[in-house]
């Protein structure tokens, strides 16, 4: 038996979910009663399997090299089997990287990063078709982790519930000039105008995005309380600071080499003792800046080109360094897992339509991203983190906030009542 063939057939016979592999001349693999198939077009897709590189087998997918048959939660408790080392301590047999090697990853990262280079990734994302994420997102099109405050909630409840807890969080106030970064379709935007009068202003990249939330607002009768720009975040000017900022699912896409000149563009945006949500996906390991098993280049090649994901800890750094005060963090990751699976379930649903609407290899590509997605973060291969932080005013009076140098409380009650 070829090696490749029957280290394979013993990690089939390993699995706690019954998984056939079909070779391209119809023999088959592994369990006689599957609940997940994997079609092979090409033979060369058995050795990814057999060594668990999932993302690559993903790859495969998307490009038509392997079909696959069953249900995507039953497709990744398999995945997460096959893997089996964790991915985020990088590629197996991966070695460190020397100095040049870092240094010639920073100037890559830096060139990916530039205004018109960013402007074409988000479109490459986010323009995809309004009306496939109207499929499977919330009716506000909310595009980032939702906030199961309770158990029972549905996405669409979570969703709002997430809107409201950030503007909890953020203190907000009537009459206030807030700045949504990358504010998508405007669900946080449009909610905190109308449920707590602020003066919004939101920014993104995406031409859809820029179409559909001007439109809201002359539907909800806003105009002169809420704009929404196509501008890059490095052009606001800091001329009429703010008083609190939003960046929600938006410092994944600045990158490493451009995080620290980010967060130094909020200190000039944001007025002292001003608020600022920084709410984003993190890496789950603290040296890694993507997945390893392959998932981080599918990701980069078919999601999300340019994106990177840094721990928490190193963002917390950055920001401080910038001199930003952090005040408040939480870890949102199984939110963003239930999350997940709830936009997967909902596409997996509306399969045929989405077809209709775009690309079949977009549809590939997205199925194994959301599931894919929800199973990592369920790993706590990745995590997602809401940090509430201040620009100190410098301010130490005397009075009950003595020292506080913002109007953050000195306990959390505030964001529950």
């Amino acid at each position: 038996m070829n090696p490749i063939t029957s280290m394979l057939e013993s990690r089939l016979a390993a699995l706690t979910v019954p998984l056939a592999v079909e070779l391209p001349g119809g023999r088959r693999l592994g369990a006689a009663a599957p609940r997940v198939t994997l079609r092979l077009h090409e033979l060369s897709a058995l050795a990814k399997i057999a060594a668990g590189q999932v993302g690559r087998v993903a790859q495969d997918h998307v490009e038509g090299r392997v079909d696959v048959d069953g249900g995507m939660r039953d497709l990744m408790l398999i995945a997460a089997q096959m893997i089996g080392d964790d991915p985020t301590r990088g590629e197996k047999g991966a070695l460190p990287l020397r100095w040049w090697g870092e240094l010639a990853r920073r100037s890559r990262a830096r060139a990916r990063h530039h205004k018109l280079a960013d402007a074409e990734q988000v479109q490459f994302h986010y323009d995809v078709s309004d009306d496939f994420y109207a499929l499977w997102l919330d009716p506000r099109r909310v595009y980032s982790c939702a906030y199961f405050r309770d158990a029972d909630m549905t996405l669409a409840q979570a969703q709002e519930a997430k809107l409201d807890h950030i503007c909890r969080k953020l203190m907000l106030r009537d009459g206030e000039r807030f700045l949504d970064i990358g504010a998508g379709w405007g669900g946080l935007l449009l909610w905190a105008a109308e449920h707590y009068g602020v003066r919004a202003q939101g920014i993104t990249l995406s031409k859809n995005q820029h179409a559909h939330v001007n439109r809201l607002i002359d539907e909800r009768g806003l105009k002169g309380r809420v704009t929404m720009e196509l501008r890059d975040y490095r052009d606001v000017p800091e001329s009429e600071p703010f008083d609190k900022i939003a960046s929600i699912g938006m410092f994944e896409h600045v990158g490493r080499a451009q995080l620290p000149a980010y967060f130094r563009k909020i200190f000039g945006l944001l007025k002292p003792g001003g608020l600022l949500m920084n709410h984003g996906i993190t890496a789950g390991g603290p040296h890694n800046d993507q997945l390893g098993a392959g998932m981080g280049d599918f990701i980069e090649r078919y999601i999300f080109p340019g994106g990177e994901l840094l721990h928490v800890s190193h963002v917390l750094k950055v920001l401080s360094e910038a001199g930003l005060e952090p005040l408040d963090l939480e870890n949102l990751r199984p939110h963003y897992a239930r999350t997940l699976w709830a936009w997967s379930d909902a596409l997996e649903a509306q399969l045929e339509r989405a077809r209709e609407l775009t690309q079949e290899q977009v549809v590939r590509a997205y199925r194994l991203y959301l599931a894919g997605s929800a199973m990592c973060f369920e790993q706590r291969w990745i995590s997602l983190f809401q940090m509430l932080v201040s620009r100190p005013n410098g301010d130490v009076n005397d009075g009950p906030m003595r020292g506080a140098q913002s109007p953050f409380p000195f306990n959390r009650t505030y964001m529950y009542r």
